[in-house]
């Protein structure tokens, strides 16, 4: 039966509603959609989460965009959260093929994004904004226009990337693709100590985010397969070519973490620098998940959304409902 979880701290976002969507590889996908809290409705923004997160972990923003005017739509990518797994483990954070997320994408766009307001936007951390990105150089990607926050590039908590990407790569082609990493464990990050954490320098956030991780159980994947690092791997590398940010049409603002520990905020700043219409903005204190960040990073983070998020406001919430189709259940 599908739902959304609760805890004490994190309560769902009233009004959702949530459907299940089939991919063209029979791929079963947990999906949910709001409308705005406001009476006028700027478009839709759909959440691209970051490896080994959930819809759960996205409430807070969920509230945030919904108060802005903004329809949401969030889902969890095949492999994590409660959607499909292609693997006998549960925390296994695995995929077959990089490519497969676009089916993701794609999937969700036609049976649920049809149906909402426009504009069509997205908002994409980490790995989303990975595979956004991708979707933006190859022309797939179903927006108007993105915000990626600190997107996975290069991973900065790899040694030597070189040396693991050609492990990784003569991993796979061996057969080896769904096992653990190399010394790879089940444990969620998510539910890691906070004291030395990667991800936020906010302690309550980060307790939220781990009660949601416990109570998601297997939902909250555990670290990657050799499959999903080889993939990783080529998808930055071909993002970090020179000739690819050039080729990117859709407007793009970039929000990267100065204090990073996951992924490379100087690379990603090399690749802003090649957008013909992409800005990056960095905040300095911040570690990786800057929407669990404290306040007043979130702050700047929302200041700099807003400007770049234009939107078109409907009238009333009424007009919102005659304009958009019914999402299945």
């Amino acid at each position: 039966m599908l739902t959304l979880r609760d805890t004490p701290d994190n309560p769902a976002p009233p009004g959702g509603t949530i459907t299940m969507v089939g991919t063209s590889d029979d791929c079963s996908l947990r999906a949910a959609t709001w409308r705005p809290t406001t009476r006028t409705c700027r478009g839709t923004v759909t959440l691209l989460q970051g490896r080994a997160e959930f819809i759960e972990k996205y409430y807070e923003t969920i509230r945030d965009l919904r108060g802005r005017g903004f329809a949401v739509v969030a889902f969890d990518w095949r492999g994590q959260g409660e959607s499909d797994r292609r693997v006998d483990d549960p925390h296994k954070g695995h995929v077959d093929r990089f490519d497969d997320y676009r089916l993701d994408l794609l999937a969700v766009a036609e049976a649920v994004l049809t149906g909402m307001p426009h504009p069509h936007l997205c908002l994409a951390h980490s790995m989303g904004g990975c595979i956004a990105l991708t979707g933006a150089l190859d022309g797939w990607l179903p927006f108007k226009r993105m915000v990626t926050v600190a997107p996975m590039l290069s991973i900065r908590m790899v040694r030597f990337p070189a040396a693991a990407s050609l492990l990784s790569r003569g991993l796979h082609r061996l057969g080896f693709g769904s096992r653990y990493i190399p010394f790879g464990k089940p444990v969620s990050i998510a539910t890691k100590p906070y004291p030395g954490n990667r991800l936020c320098r906010d302690p309550q956030r980060y307790a939220r985010n781990a009660a949601a991780a416990q109570q998601v159980g297997a939902g909250a994947v555990g670290d990657p397969t050799i499959a999903w690092l080889a993939g990783a791997f080529r998808a930055m590398a071909r993002l970090r070519d020179p000739r690819a940010a050039p080729r990117i049409d859709l407007p793009v603002l970039i929000v990267a973490a100065g204090a990073d520990p996951v992924c490379g905020t100087p690379v990603t700043e090399r690749f802003a620098g090649r957008l013909k219409a992409g800005h990056i903005l960095v905040l300095p204190d911040a570690r990786h998940e800057i929407l669990s960040e404290r306040d007043a990073i979130r702050q700047d983070f929302w200041a700099a959304f807003d400007a770049f998020m234009p939107g078109t406001a409907l009238p009333t919430h009424e007009e919102v409902e005659r304009h958009a189709a019914p999402v299945p259940v």
